[in-house]
């Protein structure tokens, strides 16, 4: 099967066209963040890079770090720039871009969110780290992939609806699970629960300032909701996308997001860039050891 060049774009010396990468430029582990300016931030802690790039949002190094290639890819903001970034990857790495034809052998990438979050449990503090054993996405993105049901745990979401009394006007809530073996570095000290991800940052994480949610207790549904011990942990924008796609298309996912507010205490970091910076931290040994 040949894809044609309106279905996989690349650009005049056969880089995929938004992320501007070709296979050689990208190495088996993938941190994706959503800031550009945390490219530079990760990359700083390498003991070398061997790789740059940018194109509009999407600004990539990739270099060492305990004696692993890494890759650091900046997505922007919202499962849409996430629907790019992964289809282009794995296009960047399966499809060959002189032929336009699938690789014989398909590679799997490891992908790993490093990311900011607001917390929905009392109980996770500001700067705690919380890994996402599983995306439910209120974004509806996967939806439009045929074969998307294979890829959920329906279970969780047929139980959220019905938590939620969920409205028949918004999107089916798909709830996916992140890798098993990404988890195991992660677990130890963290928080782990379930990440909802939201199309928005306003109306569908229950902010409010001139317009009105249309779910006025959204929050409190979601801190409220339990499915066989598993609650749902934090608020962002990215992870269902991420974790959906990323089972699809057979790469292994996994989001560690730091605390910066606690939705339910109202408190919010008082050092940014230093939370992020115990993210980082925390992560890179726990991906190279």
């Amino acid at each position: 099967m040949r894809f044609a060049e309106t279905e996989l774009i690349l650009t005049e010396d056969k880089r995929v066209y938004h992320i501007n990468l070709k296979a050689e430029d990208i190495a088996d582990t993938v941190i994706v963040v959503g800031d550009q300016g945390r490219v530079a931030q990760i990359s700083s802690f390498f003991s070398k890079i061997d790789f740059k790039t940018e194109h509009r949002e999407f600004v990539t190094h990739t270099g060492w770090f305990n004696g692993k290639r890494i890759t650091v890819l900046s997505t922007g903001i919202g499962t849409d720039n996430i629907d790019i970034v992964m289809n282009e990857l794995d296009a960047a790495v399966n499809i060959n871009p002189e032929t336009r034809e699938l690789n014989p052998h398909l590679k799997n990438l490891n992908i790993i969110r490093f990311g900011t979050s607001g917390a929905l449990q009392q109980e996770i503090p500001v700067n705690g780290i919380v890994v996402s054993s599983h995306g439910i996405g209120l974004d509806g993105l996967l939806n439009f992939y045929e074969g998307w049901e294979k890829a959920c745990e329906n279970d969780i979401s047929n139980a959220f609806i019905k938590h939620t009394g969920w409205l028949p006007n918004l999107p089916y809530p798909y709830c996916v699970k992140g890798s098993e073996n990404l988890m195991n570095k992660f677990k130890n000290g963290n928080h782990i629960g379930i990440t909802a991800t939201a199309p928005g940052f306003y109306g569908p994480q229950g902010r409010e300032i001139r317009l009105k949610a249309s779910t006025k207790n959204l929050n409190d549904l979601l801190t409220s909701f339990s499915y066989e011990g598993h609650k749902i942990t934090n608020f962002e924008m990215e992870t269902s996308a991420l974790y959906g796609l990323g089972k699809m298309l057979g790469h292994n996912c996994l989001t560690a997001c730091v605390i910066i507010a606690n939705r339910v205490r109202k408190e919010f970091t008082k050092d940014y860039k230093k939370s992020v910076e115990l993210l980082i931290e925390n992560s890179l040994e726990r991906l190279t050891t």
